[in-house]
């Protein structure tokens, strides 16, 4: 890529500003098509230090209503507090709603290179990385989102000419800082690790973009000819079905919901002594894990009534309240569902050392989106693999990841139900939504057999939790999270 470059021929001034007209023209009408079409648009401008990323992405929104966009810089290095997230949090926040522009100055590709080229990573390290951001890019782009990489090049002359007339002024010189006069200095080191990394990332749904950032208005021209091009495609491609892809991950073996037998129950007096014992031995844990940083994931999904609120209050009356979050997911709010589905469920992981329960969890999108005609049949096929992918990311950020599918027979469920109806201090949790749901017990049941059956994978497998004796599956959660720290400790 930046070693084959061959710089492109331009027309004379005369015709780049005629056709910079044009393309501005252009870009100023796809706006509207854009909100309409609710396509989201990531603009990501990476390049050399003083290549005039930040002058160019101004000159590229100018043709664009200021409601329509917004601008984030990353350039600056992750935060103490980002770095207790996994690698690509701090990205994936920033992703466009729909309908919406996102211009980003550097996204993933500074980290890397950078890391790289400090020797901060290893080699295995940077290939579980380009292969995050290959899967993400990916992923993206088969939900929809348009993602253009550009990437503005310029000799090492002219960089370290460029850096010499900012130092020269005291009003620009902040804007030169160490890394940029490395860089300079090892241009050619530069060059090859920029050009490994821009090959490894190079990919039809995501391309790169060289641009010969020279000069400030054949710049723009090739910018906003490219963001044209992208754009036009986008739209035509908006409603084409994206193509399943294959299972990779390794599975566990998971029984139909109808051969799971529900029968298991516990003493009461045995519960107690037990349930004691169990909360001590998390409790321990809590500090053990704060104190290594590792970050823990539980996620619950089950039948309306089968008991999750009640397992999770068991859970949590053994930890350390500044130590864990209860996340209880209802539908997307509108800023929620205009962005990829996995988004809320990024913004709300656990920093390293806390705890996340999820009160229900991104498998909504292959259970009620999928039922309830929220998203489309192309959409929630493809959301198996997505959220395998998904779980890997956070396994190999250090994770211990636990899902629970809390089980009962749909007689329990009807007692349960008629027991909240006819019981005024339990009423409100018994909605008109949850008989329409019974209705379609049916329909639920195929569905969570197949998540099952293609997302409890060796790394995340999902655990039953036989939940007609409430005390029987608190018991059981308890013992399954415990297990699963010593594991890790």
């Amino acid at each position: 890529m930046l070693k084959e470059y061959v710089k492109p021929s331009f027309p004379e001034k005369e015709e780049v500003k005629r056709r910079l007209k044009e393309e501005e023209d252009k870009l100023f009408s796809y706006q509207m098509q854009i909100k309409e079409k609710k396509l989201p648009v990531m603009v990501i401008f990476e390049g050399w230090g003083s290549a005039g990323k930040g002058g160019l992405i101004g000159r590229v929104i100018r043709m664009i209503d200021p409601r329509f966009f917004q601008v984030a810089s990353l350039e600056k290095g992750a935060t103490e507090d980002e770095q207790r997230y996994p690698f690509l949090y701090r990205y994936m926040v920033e992703i466009p709603e729909a309908g919406q522009f996102k211009f980003l100055d550097t996204f993933w590709m500074r980290e890397v290179t950078t890391a790289v080229l400090k020797g901060e990573i290893s080699d295995e390290e940077y290939e579980k990385k380009i292969r995050s951001i290959n899967t993400t890019e990916r992923q993206l782009t088969d939900n929809g989102y348009l993602v253009l990489k550009f990437f503005c090049h310029i000799g090492k002359k002219d960089q370290k000419k460029r850096l010499d007339l900012l130092l020269m002024d005291k009003d620009t010189r902040w804007r030169v800082n160490k890394w940029d006069k490395w860089e300079n200095e090892h241009y050619d080191e530069c060059l090859s690790v920029y050009d490994k990394y821009l090959k490894d990332t190079d990919r039809s749904t995501a391309p790169w973009y060289i641009i010969d950032a020279k000069d400030r208005k054949t710049a723009l021209l090739q910018a906003l000819s490219l963001l044209n091009q992208g754009i036009d495609t986008a739209l035509k491609n908006h409603s084409v079905a994206v193509p399943i892809l294959q299972n990779t991950y390794p599975l566990v073996s998971m029984p139909k919901l109808k051969d799971i037998p529900l029968d298991q129950s516990v003493p009461q007096e045995e519960y107690k002594e037990k349930l004691d014992e169990l909360q001590k031995k998390l409790k321990y844990l809590h500090n053990k894990i704060y104190r290594k940083k590792i970050p823990v994931i539980v996620a619950y999904e089950g039948w309306d009534a089968a008991g999750k609120g009640g397992n999770i209050k068991r859970i949590t009356g053994a930890l350390d309240p500044r130590g864990y979050t209860v996340q209880p997911i209802a539908s997307p709010e509108p800023h929620e569902k205009a962005r990829h589905y996995l988004w809320r469920f990024w913004n709300r992981l656990p920093k390293t050392g806390h705890v996340t329960i999820f009160d229900r969890t991104w498998y909504g999108r292959v259970m009620v989106e999928r039922l309830e005609g929220f998203c489309s049949e192309n959409d929630w096929q493809r959301a198996y693999n997505e959220i395998n992918e998904f779980e890997r990311e956070l396994t190999d950020w250090g994770a211990i990841l636990i899902k629970f599918w809390v089980q009962i027979d749909s007689e329990t469920q009807l007692s349960r139900f008629t027991y909240r109806q006819n019981t005024p201090e339990k009423q409100w949790k018994i909605t008109d939504e949850d008989w329409r749901n019974r209705e379609k017990w049916d329909q639920y049941e195929d569905a969570v057999n197949e998540m099952l059956e293609k997302t409890s994978t060796r790394t995340a497998p999902w655990h039953i939790l036989e939940s007609v004796d409430k005390k029987y599956a608190r018991l059981k959660a308890l013992e399954i999270l415990i297990k699963a720290i010593k594991e890790r400790l």
